[in-house]
């Protein structure tokens, strides 16, 4: 399956070769073949941001079209189910945290 983007200047979908490269030059995530060569004859260079956010974009939605589960983002919720004992509190009779029974 291949990717399908939106022309960020006209609004237009596209489908640019699965290489991500035409004859004349590599193709753009961002601009359709149109907006690119009108682009790229007015010396407009596409923002590498807004790229990757393209590519990532249509990633994503074709991992959905294809039921593919997307990659987890992050390492999710690390945080400790309560905070650590400090020396003072794990000094004395009631230093150890027991299990309730």
């Amino acid at each position: 399956m291949r990717l399908v983007f939106e022309c960020v200047e006209c609004g237009s979908h596209y489908l640019p070769p699965e290489a991500m490269v035409y004859p004349d030059g590599p193709a753009s995530p961002v601009w359709c073949t149109h907006c690119q060569t009108a682009k790229r004859a007015a010396g407009v260079r596409e923002d590498p941001l807004l790229a990757r956010v393209a590519l990532a974009t249509a990633k994503a939605a074709r991992a959905l079209a294809t039921g593919a589960e997307p990659p987890p983002s992050g390492r999710g919720d690390v945080r400790p189910s309560r905070p650590p004992l400090s020396r003072r509190a794990r000094s004395g009779p009631g230093g150890v945290r027991g299990k309730l029974a």
